[in-house]
């Protein structure tokens, strides 16, 4: 009975598979559905001619289409929400910086574990400040220029000269790497300690006080993490660390 009610699971899918492009969503819908235990009946659309004609036939935008018992679905988000899963909002979100901070942590446990043989030391939380201050950087070079332009929305000293913005990513990645080696502390903490401070006043005006509803060029100029408590905490963070470095 079992296998009989697998069997009788179809549906039919079209979606775009040419020489010159193979539609990831495509590949998606087709895996997701198998998944679920459907047989598909999978529909190549070779031409870009081929598409737009099933799209002015069956009066949709996108593909691929999934039809299932001769019902239309949809595409590869309507699948999604057909099984019950969840689908990426295209808002804001934190999830960037959650990922960044995640496997700051996990690599400065890792490293503690490696040099010390255990993964719960000081050193760890050290190195967890240094690593996240360099992936941070690390998403901001990608397109420096992007990054600069969005941190001119708030940034109180980008705003006055327009080259600290550029010089940012520099900045902040130079003092992460050299506090991570523990090594030119005469640089590495006044370059955290300044720009953690003037980053923090910025967002204090610019949240707390101007009260404006912008996002954080923390995580690269084309993220949508909105400007506020992490990004203060960013800031914070490299000033704390600063502090630190100077007490022990």
């Amino acid at each position: 009975m079992g296998r009989m009610a697998n069997e009788s699971k179809h549906a039919t899918l079209y979606r775009m598979v040419m020489p010159e492009h193979v539609c990831p969503y495509g590949i998606k819908s087709k895996w997701l559905l198998e998944r679920h235990g459907y047989t598909v009946d999978d529909h190549w659309l070779r031409t870009r001619a081929g598409t737009d004609a099933f799209k002015a036939e069956h009066h949709v935008e996108t593909t691929p289409q999934t039809f299932i018992d001769g019902r239309r679905v949809g595409g590869n988000n309507d699948l999604r929400r057909f099984f019950g899963q969840h689908v990426p909002a295209k808002g804001a979100s934190y999830i960037p910086v959650i990922a960044v901070f995640g496997m700051a942590a996990a690599m400065a446990l890792a490293t503690s574990f490696a040099a010390y043989g255990s993964p719960l030391t000081v050193r760890a939380g050290e190195w967890f400040v240094s690593f996240a201050m360099c992936l941070l950087a690390m998403l901001k070079l990608q397109d420096v220029e992007t990054f600069s332009t969005m941190f001119l929305n708030y940034d109180l000293l980008a705003r006055r000269w327009v080259p600290y913005g550029y010089a940012y990513p520099f900045l902040e990645g130079l003092a992460g790497v050299l506090m991570a080696a523990g090594t030119v502390m005469s640089l590495s903490v006044p370059v955290a300690a300044f720009i953690g401070s003037v980053g923090a006043a910025s967002v204090v005006k610019a949240v707390y006080i101007d009260r404006r509803s912008i996002k954080c060029a923390c995580v690269g100029g084309s993220s949508n993490v909105p400007l506020g408590f992490v990004s203060l905490t960013e800031n914070v963070m490299m000033v704390a660390m600063a502090a630190w470095m100077v007490v022990k």
